[in-house]
């Protein structure tokens, strides 16, 4: 049942790619980077830094489930206003959430396919770009964590410009930043919001749920990729 669940969606891919005449006719590859170039696990930070389970809610609640936490990624506000707005949904905890946003870094791990895979189609003759909510004060500490950068045609996030997905404008900046042509772009993101963004705009767009499944998915749209062992292919 599962095998031909995968078929049903794969063909469905093929088959939009198909009607819009896309089909090899792909030229820029776009990645989100969270949850699809680094992991972005912020319970393994709350461990590591030796919460226990009703301290690790209480700071995610005031932290990353607030309302605020997308104004983190548009970063429009001073890192000390954001931060004065997270302590006081929970003034109890206001040690543990400044320690939390002193070590944010503990939340990225970048993902141990990335780099080849992105130097791979740019071999294949793919321009690679990245379009990320990514939060100023994140980027200030998580460089290491983003060498892939050294390797992309281009990149945009959301701090640069104020703009976060799945806002229209995030990926038309994007589109005028480099001159792309959206229909000539495919877009990869774990979110199902900002890829139907993408669509809207004229790219293709796959959900990621896993780098075999991602190569797959880029295959089946005629973008020669990588496979996981690693070998070129179309």
């Amino acid at each position: 049942m599962m095998a031909d669940a995968g078929r049903i969606v794969s063909a469905g891919i093929l088959a939009e790619c198909q009607r819009k005449g896309n089909t090899g006719m792909i030229k820029n590859v776009i990645f989100d980077v969270g949850n699809v170039l680094v992991e972005w696990n912020s319970d393994r930070a709350f461990r590591r830094l030796g919460f226990d389970e009703k301290t690790r809610n209480a700071v995610a609640e005031a932290t990353i489930r607030s309302v605020d936490w997308n104004e983190v990624d548009r970063s429009q506000l001073c890192d000390e206003e954001l931060l004065v707005r997270f302590i006081a949904r929970a003034p109890e905890y206001e040690k543990e959430i400044r320690l939390f946003w002193e070590r944010i870094e503990l939340t990225i791990r970048q993902c141990d396919y990335s780099v080849d895979w992105i130097r791979r189609l740019r071999e294949n003759g793919y321009r690679v770009y990245i379009l990320s909510n990514y939060a100023r004060w994140t980027y200030g500490k998580t460089a290491e964590e983003l060498s892939f950068l050294r390797d992309v045609d281009g990149a945009l996030f959301s701090f640069e410009v104020c703009q976060i997905k799945p806002e229209p404008q995030i990926y038309q900046t994007l589109c005028e930043r480099y001159g792309l042509v959206p229909q000539e772009c495919v877009f990869l993101d774990d979110t199902m919001i900002n890829i139907e963004a993408a669509r809207a705009l004229g790219m293709q767009g796959i959900l990621f749920t896993g780098y075999e499944d991602a190569v797959e998915r880029l295959r089946e749209c005629g973008v020669a990729c990588i496979s996981s062992d690693k070998q070129a292919f179309m």
